[in-house]
């Protein structure tokens, strides 16, 4: 299936799963809470995403919904919030998530083959799920990334709706940290597709940012999230204990099993990435080590 077909299907899968939430906004029965509201209707648009991603088998239908819907949780709890609201603070961190959302969403579909093509983690999961694949599928591909880019965007909600002008030096510190991330991810986005397309067989990526970190995507997307997390610390500074949970979280997925299951498959592929470990830093951006 050609790149264009399957792009024009995946955005009618979105637009189908994004009417299905606001259909449950507009007319499903309230919770009472407006957090709660939206967390059930982002539950059941990746409901809708999950059966697309049965129906085309190809559970990549899921990987622009990281993107693509947190600007749309964040202006939804914008527009229902009260009086009294720090619109300097929402306009600020609307900024941010919006440049996230584009540069992510982008580099997603520049990158996308096209429905013939299957992340590499997702066929390992079901593998290993035996009977239980589409169990696997629906909440270890689905649901608990859903889950977890939910509760990383807590603090914005936090920060859109709670009244008060807060701690505005947090706010612009946070505005700070979060376009300098989605830079530094822009820039390792555009560093790592130029390797692709010029590299040859057995050649290891250790230029540019990837020279000083061994996964500056990673890092730097979880400093944006960190930085959602100072927003929030700003409205509500009593609540900064529980707000940064979110991003720990995505923290411990990505030290704990995203990272590791890439360094384990580049070793396999790649001999020469040994080098690249034993000199550059895994996380952190670090002025690599001499290894003689």
């Amino acid at each position: 299936m050609s790149k264009t077909r399957s792009l024009a299907i995946v955005t009618v899968a979105y637009v189908v799963a994004i009417g299905v939430g606001a259909a449950w906004l507009a007319w499903g029965p309230r919770t009472g809470q407006l957090w709660l509201d939206t967390f059930v209707a982002d539950l059941l648009a990746t409901v809708v995403i999950f059966a697309f991603s049965r129906a085309y088998r190809n559970s990549s239908f899921y990987d622009a919904y990281w993107s693509v819907i947190p600007p749309l949780l964040l202006f939804y709890w914008w527009s229902q919030a009260g009086p009294g609201v720090d619109q300097l603070r929402c306009s600020l961190i609307s900024i941010v998530v919006v440049l996230w959302a584009i540069r992510l969403t982008a580099n997603w579909a520049y990158a996308f083959p096209g429905l013939h093509h299957e992340d590499w983690r997702y066929p390992m999961f079901k593998q290993r799920a035996g009977r239980l694949e589409p169990v696997a599928d629906l909440v270890a591909i689905h649901l608990i990334p859903t889950c977890q880019v939910f509760l990383a965007m807590v603090p914005a909600y936090v920060a859109v709706t709670r009244p008060g002008p807060g701690l505005a030096w947090l706010g612009w510190l946070a505005f700070v940290i979060g376009l300098a991330a989605v830079a530094l991810e822009l820039v390792a986005d555009v560093q790592m597709h130029r390797f692709v397309r010029h590299r040859q067989p057995g050649d290891v990526m250790d230029r540019g940012l990837w020279s000083w970190s061994r996964h500056p995507n990673y890092f730097g997307e979880f400093s944006f999230w960190l930085a959602v997390a100072l927003f929030g610390v700003a409205a509500a500074p009593a609540d900064a204990w529980w707000l940064v949970l979110g991003a720990v979280a995505i923290l411990a997925m990505f030290l704990g099993a995203s990272i590791p299951m890439m360094e384990t498959r580049s070793l396999e592929r790649r001999p020469a990435y040994q080098g690249v470990v034993e000199r550059v830093s895994r996380f952190v951006p670090w002025p690599p080590k001499a290894v003689r």
